[in-house]
């Protein structure tokens, strides 16, 4: 006979995690590989209006969610540039579609990814790198093969903390992709839709679910950033 907890985990629609794994790991992989340079143009470059480039990466730790998702429905919409070129392309709509809130997800995560980076990047000694140039290295081929290999631990922190933000976000996702089943609906939608139907157990069984997950990453980027 199967016990009471049994039912109601049984109950609950998991679907939602698997779209939030998904979500998570396309962001995590995409933005690592696009943040990385930014960071370390971040890290060395000196010109001019710096500080106005740093202030831009930085601004969605700064903007509501919901006024991100807002400028993002405008931008990936019918009549915005990115909606505009996508349904040239492919004819169909870049809103309420896996793609769009990856790509939503990708801006939103930015900072969290290009800050750790940067950082890891600093942390590195100056005189690694003037070898490189002394060797005949070039700036990218230093990147590579001397930057990379010696940033591991800041690498695996940034991918970390891109990974727990995109479990956790709500507004922007919600916005751009609505509550599509197994498509755009993730984890914190769900929750969300299941208290509103007053769901409770069925919402604390779904958020009990992340309190571990993310505890042990949060435990494991900092034991990565006292291994730096």
């Amino acid at each position: 006979m199967r016990s009471k907890q049994d039912t109601d985990i049984n109950s609950v629609d998991w679907q939602p995690f698997y779209v939030t794994l998904k979500l998570a790991v396309a962001t995590t992989g995409l933005l690592i590989v696009l943040a990385a340079p930014l960071a370390y143009f971040l890290a060395y470059a000196r010109f001019p209006g710096k500080s106005l480039i740093e202030a831009l990466v930085n601004l969605p730790l700064a903007l509501p969610p919901t006024v991100i998702g807002f400028y993002l429905v405008v931008f990936m919409g019918p009549k915005g540039a990115a909606g505009r070129v996508w349904e040239a392309v492919t004819g169909g709509s870049l809103l309420f579609t896996f793609l769009g809130i990856v790509v939503a997800s990708t801006l939103y995560s930015l900072p969290f990814a290009v800050q750790p980076l940067k950082a890891a990047f600093q942390r590195i000694d100056r005189r690694l790198m003037e070898s490189a140039y002394v060797l005949g290295l070039s700036r990218v081929a230093t990147f590579l093969r001397v930057i990379i290999p010696n940033s591991a631990s800041g690498i695996a922190a940034a991918a970390i903390l891109v990974f727990l933000h995109c479990m956790g976000a709500f507004g922007v996702l919600l916005m751009v992709g609505g509550s599509l089943p197994g498509e755009t609906k993730v984890a914190s939608i769900a929750i969300y839709e299941a208290v509103e139907a007053m769901k409770y157990r069925e919402a604390g069984l779904m958020s009990l679910c992340f309190i571990p997950i993310s505890y042990a990453f949060l435990l494991l980027v900092n034991r990565l950033n006292r291994g730096a």
